[in-house]
């Protein structure tokens, strides 16, 4: 007989997903990765990353989830991607990261709290959504998983919170501590999950190729 899903659980649909995500053109996606991929191969690895972060969010089976698209929803991948996973494809607004990601905060929270991710986090599972959910649920102002680069992998938040975005000096080691500060000084709970790895520069492609299905795009020179 089936186990009916406690209340704690039930509560996850109320949390969205947001997932940031460029376009996979060649010239504007991992543009730090075309030294060892190329301009293609860098696209092509970012089209893979893409949609594996949008299956990982779907299968953590939490509440809505959203593709913020750069530089336009109308992109063909976008549009695809709409088509294959139902979800809603927005177009990220102009400004910097910080700008961009407020602006999520600001729409999503009417609704809920939210968790917002990049694309750039193969270790990122279903599991990590769920616990940063939960925390969010349990009365957490803000949930975090850290990056090993020093930055993170995931945010989620209850309410927008424009103070620990603003001004920040983005892909530097210093963006978690920083944060970490910004966090105090606004008086939030805070919780830190597991900290992850991401894919940004060339050396982080070893690892990635460890994972099966990278392996295979490796190997057939596909990324």
């Amino acid at each position: 007989m089936a186990t009916a899903p406690d209340s704690a659980d039930a509560d996850l649909s109320k949390v969205q997903v947001a997932v940031l995500a460029k376009a996979p053109i060649a010239g504007l996606a991992k543009t730090r990765l075309i030294p060892a991929l190329g301009a293609a191969g860098a696209a092509r690895l970012q089209r893979q990353l893409t949609r594996d972060t949008v299956q990982c969010a779907l299968a953590a089976r939490l509440g809505p989830v959203t593709l913020w698209c750069a530089p336009s929803a109308r992109h063909r991948f976008f549009l695809a991607m709409h088509r294959t996973t139902g979800v809603d494809c927005l177009a990220q607004p102009n400004g910097d990261l910080g700008e961009r990601m407020h602006r999520a905060f600001r729409l999503h929270c009417t609704q809920g709290p939210l968790l917002l991710i990049g694309t750039d986090c193969p270790a990122l599972r279903p599991a990590h959504l769920r616990s940063a959910a939960r925390a969010l649920n349990d009365g957490d102002d803000a949930v975090f998983c850290p990056a090993e680069d020093g930055g993170y992998v995931l945010v989620g938040l209850r309410q927008p919170q424009r103070a620990l975005f603003a001004g920040m000096t983005w892909s530097t080691s210093g963006v978690m501590p920083e944060t970490r500060m910004r966090a105090q000084r606004l008086g939030l709970r805070v919780q830190e999950l597991e900290t992850l790895w991401d894919v940004d520069v060339p050396a982080d492609l070893g690892r990635l190729y460890a994972q099966p299905v990278f392996d295979a795009l490796a190997r057939s020179g596909h990324a």
